[in-house]
């Protein structure tokens, strides 16, 4: 359960999120919080953990960490985005990809279940069935608070888990506090909206990634905090 500080700030949230949503495309360009794509050097984000879901070589030069909603269908078309730039720079060690719930319950309840979901598959296959799961999620939903909930197990079965062990898993409940607190390290890191990335530099630098920007815009960033600027 939410304390009503937290809750009232999520409201904001769930407003500033709809900025993304204008005229039916993201509007990452403008700052939210930051400048986009703008050096930081000092932010509420927290250090990669050892249970934070990687994809690529954690010891990566570059790791971007991103705030992700299940329903958001910029998140979905972020998603695509950063499938290849693991393609192109995960292979060598230069970018790893950190995965983070922060599901705006307000205009997507479904949203939080799916992220449990997504635990659950993490649970029982660990971090590829992860991955595996937000995959397929992102391949069928149409977004917007439309998958079905009965599709859940569906997808679970599809990345190879037990159906059974999985249904029990989400029906427990146990990954709640999971969520939440990705959730309130989005906050931290300055998360208005979804989806809204971080990415980090060898020396710890930062840039901002907000919204759904294209490949190109975060191959440039990948690129600048590769050479070091």
């Amino acid at each position: 359960m939410l304390t009503a500080p937290v809750a009232i700030v999520i409201a904001g949230v769930v407003i500033a999120g709809a900025i993304f949503y204008t005229n039916g495309a993201p509007r990452g360009q403008q700052a939210l919080v930051r400048d986009a794509g703008g050096v930081m050097k000092e932010s509420g984000l927290r250090a990669v953990g050892t249970d934070d879901h990687i994809l690529g070589n954690p010891n990566a030069t570059v790791k971007i960490m991103e705030f992700s909603d299940l329903e958001c269908p910029f998140c979905k078309q972020f998603h695509a985005t950063m499938l290849r730039i693991i393609d192109e720079y995960g292979r060598d060690g230069k970018v790893a990809w950190i995965y983070k719930h922060f599901p705006l319950d307000q205009i997507h309840p479904k949203a939080r279940k799916e992220a449990e979901a997504a635990e659950c598959a993490n649970e029982l296959g660990g971090n590829e069935k992860f991955w595996a799961y937000i995959g397929r999620l992102f391949e069928i939903t149409p977004s917007n608070n439309g998958l079905d909930l009965a599709e859940l197990p569906n997808i679970a079965e599809f990345a190879g888990l037990d159906r059974g062990r999985f249904e029990a898993c989400l029906e427990s409940g146990k990954y709640q506090e999971k969520i939440e607190n990705d959730l309130r390290a989005g906050l931290q890191a300055g998360a208005l909206g979804t989806p809204y990335s971080v990415a980090i530099g060898p020396l710890g630098e930062q840039s901002v990634i907000n919204g759904a920007q294209s490949y190109d815009y975060v191959k440039s960033v990948v690129e600048s905090l590769l050479a070091g600027n």
